[in-house]
């Protein structure tokens, strides 16, 4: 959530911001403004009635003592006794509505970003060429498909379209790219954290998920009195709940962690026509990477995870791009974020295979993650995350980038010890 003594020191700021991710939030911001004026009033009222309540308690016994009659203490007792039920009841709708509007605001764009979507992100570095190829090259699916490394008819079989089956030496290639992955990270000084698949409503609360977009979720059935989960969209999810409701110190910080999960997604598995195979489905692999840190330090630790996940693709001898994506282009719950995109030959383009972002104090104010500093103050985390990576764009780029003419794959150096082989045919 965004600080509310921000919102109310600087509403005009907040629009403006907010407009530049798309997002039109003066109504937003006038029911907000609106409804903590109103909790203010109704809870200075509330107190005072009750220091008069208390103050009246100490008088009855003394009046009885004196003979006094003390009659109209009671019907004044009544009277505020039945006022500040009724506040109190007040207060609770007040509050429920009140966090209700500040859970539907987004996240504010960090002030450096353009306004706009897509059309407005702007690629900050390239790494490498794009592969040239003197004979004429097949797309991903194709040479998986004729090397048995993907069995797409039998994954639509099993479980309808965008799905698909690892097979032989394609569910090594993936589970190869998977360990390359992890041993990074760790000889980065990650903490491996293997998570539930399956979560509760708060994780998508504190991740800024929900409650805009828990209908793009994999909910499960439950019985009435058993607790709701869904299946996780991204391990960033669990990740950032690790701490929810906690108070770290300083010397805790930062935490930095990395989970393997299978992630669940309701989106097509081809809705567009350059999107086959493996580009976009239900269910994929990923590596994610989160960070909590101190205030100063997120924007190094940004740097750090952007660092991190280009290593990594160029460890693979990608052709590659960074962008930084423009305020519209970012999700709800991020402040900034830059994708890494890969050049995938058949796609004519790139594609993300890493986003890197960064939160601020957004979800760690829904998760009331906070740390304790040396002279005893207590303020919010900031949290961030980024794909280390997602292998369902990498493998199909790597087949692409490293066809030969005879349909065999080459594998790049760093899987090669993961895979026993340097070419698969």
């Amino acid at each position: 959530m965004i600080d509310i003594k921000y919102i109310k020191e600087n509403p005009d700021e907040v629009i403006a911001r907010l407009a530049k991710k798309g997002k039109d939030a003066r109504e937003d911001i006038e029911n907000i403004l609106r409804l903590d004026g109103e909790r203010r009033a109704l809870i200075a009222e509330t107190e005072a009635m009750k220091a008069e309540q208390n103050k009246t308690n100490k008088l009855i016994p003394q009046y009885k003592k004196e003979g006094k009659d003390v009659s109209e203490l009671f019907v004044r007792m009544k009277e505020i006794s039945n006022t500040t039920k009724e506040n109190d009841a007040k207060l609770k709708a007040i509050d429920t509505e009140f966090k209700s509007w500040m859970l539907g605001l987004p996240n504010l764009p960090d002030e450096d970003l353009l306004a706009g979507g897509k059309e407005n992100n702007q690629p900050l570095r390239y790494y490498g060429e794009a592969r040239t190829f003197d004979f004429e090259p097949k797309n991903h699916v194709d040479l998986c498909t004729n090397l048995g490394l993907i069995d797409y008819e039998r994954g639509t079989k099993l479980s309808g379209s965008g799905f698909w089956i690892y097979r032989g030496m394609g569910a090594r290639l993936e589970w190869a790219l998977l360990n390359y992955f992890i041993d990074t990270h760790i000889g980065d000084g990650y903490e491996l954290v293997l998570v539930p698949h399956m979560l509760g409503y708060e994780c998508g609360l504190t991740a800024g998920q929900f409650p805009k977009f828990q209908d793009e979720v994999y909910w499960l059935e439950t019985a009435e009195d058993e607790r709701r989960r869904f299946m996780l969209p991204t391990a960033e999810t669990a990740l950032v709940s690790l701490h929810r409701d906690e108070i770290l110190t300083e010397a805790d910080l930062p935490r930095k962690y990395i989970s393997y999960t299978p992630c669940f997604r309701r989106e097509a598995g081809s809705y567009r026509a350059d999107e086959r195979g493996m580009v976009r489905g239900h269910q994929f692999n990923k590596v994610e990477m989160v960070q909590y840190t101190l205030p100063e330090q997120s924007d190094a630790a940004f740097e750090e995870l952007v660092g991190k996940a280009e290593a990594l693709v160029r460890g693979l001898g990608f052709h590659f791009r960074t962008v930084k994506l423009a305020a519209e282009d970012c999700s709800a719950s991020m402040a900034r974020t830059y994708d890494i995109e890969i050049n995938i030959p058949s796609m004519n383009g790139y594609k993300e295979v890493s986003s890197v972002s960064n939160a601020r104090d957004y979800q760690a104010r829904r998760g009331m993650m906070r740390v304790r500093r040396a002279d005893g103050r207590i303020e919010y985390m900031h949290t961030l995350n980024g794909s280390g990576l997602a292998t369902s764009r990498v493998l199909p780029a790597l087949v692409e980038q490293n066809q030969n003419a005879d349909g065999s794959i080459n594998v790049p150096e760093v899987l090669q010890k993961y895979i026993g082989t340097d070419i698969i045919k």
